[in-house]
Order: structure tokens, then C-alpha cells, then sequence
């Protein structure tokens, strides 16, 4: 499966911080190529006690997450759930519906799919592997760098253990205890930024007669100018849907103090949902409200000793879909970095932090830019105008015209490279259609001096 007949040596002992969605498919990958892999989990076992998550129950995973599912071998089995979103399906405050197709090609699509069970196929996957072992109740307390080592306390006694290794990989998320131990080395840089919106979810259950109650292979935006309200899809017929509201002011949670706030305010801007939400009350009011941090952090390595991957490394806001596949890509490009340097890790890791941080840097801006886009300009005529015009350019010309939407979701085309082909793309268009114009005026001009 791999192109490569490198191995690394058999003593290569390696410690990840966290059994989530990046750290379970990084344990798949480092398994298969021979290192001893622990992973350490400071929830319970999700085998035993269920979902390990505490974030959205389904994600939206494209091209990137499924090629680096598919060189464990895993895309296949994992996608045979999930749902296909073609594109996105706007509802107006009238309760009118706008479709929007992500692409020309029908089978181009975004796959919602659970969290839940994604994280479980992963987990069983790497547990599968001889040599990689997952500790649960194991919450990281402490890593010493240099050592490297890492100290965990175990979650029925509070025993102190130390765990000494070759390589620790911090895959513990946006509040990452590995990171916040590297922000003591000098030079490392670190900045997160909140929204000045948060999340909640809420659910669309099936109707009377076990059907979704709306299309479903399609992402719905509920967008209202500065607020708005997605939902996808689940395959056992709900659909969960998730407010992006500011915290505070007339259109944001602030607004909703009691019970009898909610349904009137849904009445106001989601008329068309609330038939749809039988416990759109009860679910409001229990299910926790999230914020939302973008993290930018540099060096992700520390010498040949700690590298952070995931959300532990750049954390963004979701509205891009890409949060989930830019981690997968992580496992990705950091084993062929490692496959690449067999007998030079720190070679590998510095390879790894430059190949991947401009371009995390990229998708994250690109996914504040989308926030935008999405709850306050998918819906207007210059928008329309825009796409209508990007899938004309794409049909009759694919090789030289490609939507940065379509790169960033249906191809592995780098996220800078991708944004900056279509900054090119778009000046072309504008400096075409300024000397169609200039032409236009000059045969005008012309004309009107034959005619006097």
C-alpha cells in the first residue's frame, strides 16, 4: 500500500495525545508503518460508554478526509454510511426554497456523516493493529519536551503516570495540553480568536411516517444577514440543525431568556423549521450553547521530539466544512513526511510544519470569509449571479476555470495554491471584461462618428 520500503526502526515509541477523529487515523497510519503506538484518551472508552465527543454529532467530509481514509484502506467502509449533500438548499423567510449545486459534476458532493461512528471505525481500525494500544480515563497533565514523556492522571484514582517515548503527537484538539506546554519554549507563537457568534444545536426529527422531513442530500441554510441556521442530514432520517447566532443583541441568544421567547423568535426568522422541531422548545433550553476560536500557532514541532496535528495546531471556525478534512490531511502529509526522512524525524517535522501551516492559515481565513458569505450574501442576486456565472466558465472551460469552491472541497489541490488560482482566475475575468468593455465603447464611439 505504501510506495515507500523505507521502515522506521522498531524501537520508535510513540505517544498521542488524544483518541479523537485526527488521533485515532494518525494511530492507523504510524501503526501500519511499524511504530509502537500508544494513545492516550481522557474521556472513557467510547466502546463502553458511548460517543466520546462533546461537539456536532455529523460532519461534512470531502476530498481531502476521503483520500486519507482511503490509504489506510478505510474510505470504502466508512462513506458506506454517510449522506450525500449536492448542494446547498437556501429557505427564505417566506419559506421559499433556492437550490444551489455545489458543482456541475452530480457526483461531486460533500458526505455528512456521524461523528460517533466515525471516531468508533477509526478507534476499532487502530486497535486492530498489533502494535498500537488506547488508554482511556488517561487526562494529559504534563509533557516534558525534551525528555519527551508525558504525564497522565488516571481518571479512577488520580495516579500520577509517566509515559517516556520517542515522539509525542498532541492530537488533544483546540485546548490542546500539548500546546499550551510548548507556548513556554521561546519563540513560539500562539493567538486564538473567538467570534463574536456562538453554536447550538437543535434537531429536525423524522416525520410520522419515518421519512426525512426535508431534502436530504442537500446542506440547509437558513441564511438572515448577520445570523443564520444550517442543517444536515443523519441516516437515521433527523437532521441536525445548528443556530450560528451572535451572543448578543436583538438576533442573538441574549434574545431568548425563557421558553416563551423561543418558539415566537423561530416564528420571526425560521417560520418554515419550526413545524418541523416538536421539541424545538425543550432542545433549546437543555442543549449547551459553544463558542467559536480560530487557533493559529508556529512551530508545530518542538526538535524530532513533539508535534501537534488537528485542531491542537489550527483549530477553525467551521463554515468551510474543512475542519475535519484539513485534520485528516494532517495524518496524511505528516506520514509521508516521516516516510520521506526515515532516519532524520526533525528533517521530517520541520518538512511537515512548513508544508501544512501556510496553508491551515489559508483554510481558516477562507472559512471566516465563508461565514460571511453564507448567513448574508448566498441568497442575494449578485451571489446568484456570481455562481450562475463560475458554472458556465467551469463547463466550457474546466481546464483553465475551476470555482474555489469545487478546489477546496472536491480536489487535493494545496489550500494556498487553491486560493490564490482563483485571486488569478478572477483578476483574468475582470481584465477581460474591462477590454470587452473598452472595445464595446470604442465601436460605440465610432459609430456615432460615421452617423455625424
Amino acid at each position: 500500500m505504501k510506495n515507500s520500503t523505507e521502515q522506521p526502526e522498531p524501537a520508535c515509541r510513540v505517544i498521542i495525545v488524544g483518541a479523537g477523529l485526527a488521533g485515532s487515523l494518525l494511530a492507523c497510519y504510524l501503526g501500519r508503518e511499524g511504530y509502537e503506538v500508544e494513545v492516550h484518551e481522557r474521556r472513557a472508552d467510547p466502546r463502553k460508554q458511548g460517543f466520546i465527543g462533546g461537539r456536532s454529532i455529523n460532519l461534512a467530509v470531502s476530498c481531502r478526509a476521503i483520500t486519507a481514509l482511503d490509504q489506510v484502506g478505510l474510505a470504502e467502509t466508512i462513506l458506506e454510511n454517510a449522506i450525500p449533500m449536492r448542494g446547498r438548499m437556501m429557505h427564505d423567510r417566506d419559506g421559499r426554497l433556492i437550490f444551489q449545486p455545489y458543482s456541475k459534476n452530480p457526483d461531486e458532493a460533500i458526505k455528512s456523516i456521524s461523528r460517533g461512528g466515525l471516531n468508533l471505525a477509526l478507534i476499532d481500525a487502530a486497535d486492530a493493529l498489533a502494535n498500537v494500544t488506547f488508554h482511556f480515563d488517561h487526562k494529559c497533565e504534563d509533557i516534558d519536551l525534551d525528555l519527551p514523556a508525558a504525564t497522565f492522571a488516571l481518571a479512577d484514582s488520580g495516579e500520577l503516570v509517566i509515559r517516556e517515548c520517542d515522539l509525542i503527537i498532541g492530537a488533544d484538539g483546540a485546548f490542546s495540553t500539548v500546546r499550551g506546554r510548548m507556548l513556554k519554549l521561546d519563540r513560539f507563537s500562539c493567538s486564538q480568536s473567538y467570534l463574536s457568534h456562538g453554536y447550538k444545536e437543535l434537531t429536525i426529527p423524522p416525520t410520522g411516517e419515518g421519512d426525512f422531513a426535508m431534502e436530504p442530500n442537500a446542506l440547509h441554510i437558513w441564511p438572515r444577514g448577520g445570523f443564520m441556521m444550517i442543517a444536515l442530514p443523519n441516516r437515521d432520517k433527523t437532521f441536525t440543525c445548528t443556530c450560528f447566532w451572535p451572543f448578543e443583541g436583538p438576533t442573538g441568544f441574549e434574545a431568548i431568556s425563557s421558553e416563551q421567547d423561543v418558539t415566537p423568535f423561530f416564528k420571526r426568522h425560521f417560520p418554515d423549521a419550526v413545524p418541523l422541531m416538536p421539541t424545538l422548545v425543550e432542545d433549546f433550553m437543555s442543549n449547551p450553547l459553544g463558542s467559536l476560536a480560530t487557533v493559529r500557532c508556529e512551530p508545530w514541532h518542538y526538535q524530532d521530539k513533539v508535534v501537534l496535528i488537528g485542531d491542537a495546531a489550527h483549530a477553525v471556525v467551521p463554515f468551510y466544512g474543512q475542519g475535519i478534512n484539513a485534520g485528516f490531511e494532517d495524518c496524511r502529509i505528516l506520514d509521508a513526511c516521516l516516510r520521506q526522512h526515515p532516519s532524520d524525524r526533525a528533517g521530517a517535522l520541520r518538512q511537515f510544519t512548513a508544508q501544512r501551516k501556510i496553508n491551515t492559515d489559508a483554510i481558516a481565513d477562507l472559512a471566516l470569509a465563508n461565514f460571511i458569505e453564507m448567513r448574508d450574501k448566498v441568497g442575494s442576486p449578485a451571489f446568484l449571479m456570481k455562481k450562475k456565472l463560475e458554472k458556465t466558465l467551469h463547463a466550457f472551460f474546466p481546464k483553465w476555470f475551476m470555482p474555489l469552491y469545487n478546489m477546496i472541497s472536491f480536489s487535493d489541490i494545496p489550500y494556498a495554491e487553491a486560493r490564490a488560482k482563483a485571486e488569478a482566475q478572477w483578476k483574468t475575468i475582470k481584465l477581460v471584461a474591462g477590454i470587452g468593455a473598452i472595445l464595446i465603447l470604442i465601436v460605440i464611439v465610432f459609430a456615432f462618428i460615421q452617423l455625424t
